[in-house]
């Protein structure tokens, strides 16, 4: 049973060791010309005029939670199409709540005004 999984490990090992030595390699022999521009913070293409640590708009965290929505729904809506014949109405069930809760938090961003940019 072991013995199975004597490939993966090898596997495992030398894909440590390739990537430790081609780290090493680019550590070791890679250029290193510092100058003021490249030691400078970087900031959407421009010199950073605030506080790193400034509070953010709240619009920011909603449309990463808009993200996660629409991310969680293709993922589990590509699988469940292709087993929908075998799961039934119990499955059909299962998916319409949870779409169902997709749907509320998508008209909460909605509400909240997540979609609309100034």
């Amino acid at each position: 049973m072991l013995s199975n999984y004597l490939p993966v490990l090898i596997f495992v090992i030398i894909a440590l060791v390739m990537a430790v030595v081609v780290i090493g390699l680019g550590f070791f022999l890679g250029p290193r010309r510092p100058d003021d521009e490249k030691l400078s913070p970087y900031e959407c293409g421009f010199e950073a005029f605030e506080d790193s640590r400034m509070k953010f708009d709240v619009r920011y965290y909603l449309v990463a939670i808009l993200f996660i929505i629409f991310d969680l729904e293709i993922a589990f809506l590509f699988p469940w199409a292709i087993v929908l014949d075998q799961i039934g109405l119990f499955g059909f069930a299962a998916m319409t709540v949870f779409l169902g809760i997709l749907v509320i938090g998508f008209i909460y961003e909605w509400k909240k005004g997540a979609l609309e940019w100034e």
